[in-house]
């Protein structure tokens, strides 16, 4: 007996012991990553100070000419910017019905076998290396759409823009089911007991219900969207141009950023320099969707 009680006292200190210590190191885990975003963003920022020191702000965010390369140089980041936002515009026309759609259908109608089936192979997609979505956009995708439309360019934003579509489904699909699913029963039940359809159910009950993380998962999928490289890389090309025709070649804020790091630019020049401004810009870009996505979220969260 007392030896039991001795083990017993041994295992009572061991678990007091992880007690202590595991806060402590969850802390620190925290902290690290705390440490490291507010890094990322000093250098980020401190790196930008520098172009702009040589580079007016204003001739940065209106300029419609992006040549830091050339013998002449322009700075006017609004090609760059334009030709992300034609891109993620593009993806969020194929990804955001579909994803949704896809949603829907897993929470609402799919029985329990077929989901369990459908669900990770939807999600395999997300598995697959970017790389290879450029090159499936560029050697399947850009044919198909050089037959229907002969105008096409080789490299386009619209192919580029449709691959990134099919990239972020997965995303989109998955969050959006599980908001759908975490929707009590009860609701359901109420409204099927009014007499009304599945489809009804579907529309006006659990998609308002799970409306913000439905549109959590969007502002997920699309930030993942804006932050693509290379898929656009090689798909879209790197023409710089302030070009609304997604069927001509365009360059973005990630795809430059890729160009530049990559090449011969000697370090600490403006032409180096461009890497952290339009890198901010960026970071900025994603931050503000972010922004309204949490408003729109909190403004129409249900609590059950």
């Amino acid at each position: 007996m007392p030896q039991i009680q001795k083990a017993s006292y041994k295992q009572k200190k061991k678990w007091l012991s992880i007690e202590q210590i595991m806060p402590k190191l969850l802390l620190l885990f925290a902290v690290i990553s705390i440490l490291t975003t507010i890094g990322i963003v000093l250098i980020l920022v401190i790196e930008s100070i520098g172009f702009f020191r040589e580079v007016p702000f204003l001739d940065f965010i209106t300029g419609t000419k992006w040549t830091p390369l050339f013998s002449d140089p322009e700075f006017g980041v609004l090609p760059l910017l334009t030709g992300t936002l034609m891109i993620t515009f593009l993806a969020s026309i194929v990804a955001l019905p579909v994803g949704l759609g896809s949603a829907i259908y897993l929470s609402e109608y799919a029985p329990d076998r077929v989901r369990a089936v459908l669900k990770p192979v939807l999600e395999i997609l997300a598995g697959i290396p970017t790389i290879v979505y450029g090159f499936f956009a560029l050697t399947f995708v850009t044919p198909i759409l050089k037959v229907i439309l002969p105008s096409t360019d080789i490299f386009n934003a619209l192919s580029a823009g449709i691959v990134v579509g099919i990239m972020i489904i997965p995303m989109i699909s998955s969050l959006s089911e599980d908001a759908m699913m975490a929707v009590p029963r009860s609701l359901r039940a109420a409204a099927y007991a009014l007499g009304s359809t599945k489809l009804e159910v579907a529309i006006k009950i659990v998609v308002p219900a799970a409306f913000s993380g439905i549109v959590a998962s969007f502002v997920l999928g699309l930030s993942r969207a804006v932050g693509e490289t290379m898929i656009v890389t090689l798909a879209a090309g790197n023409l710089s141009q302030m070009s609304y025709n997604p069927l001509e070649s365009i360059q973005t804020l990630t795809a430059y950023i890729v160009a530049v790091s990559s090449g011969d630019t000697q370090h600490g020049t403006v032409e180096y320099l461009t890497i952290y401004a339009v890198g901010i810009t960026l970071f900025l870009l994603t931050l503000f969707m972010n922004i309204v996505a949490g408003y729109i979220s909190r403004k129409f969260k249900e609590d059950y």
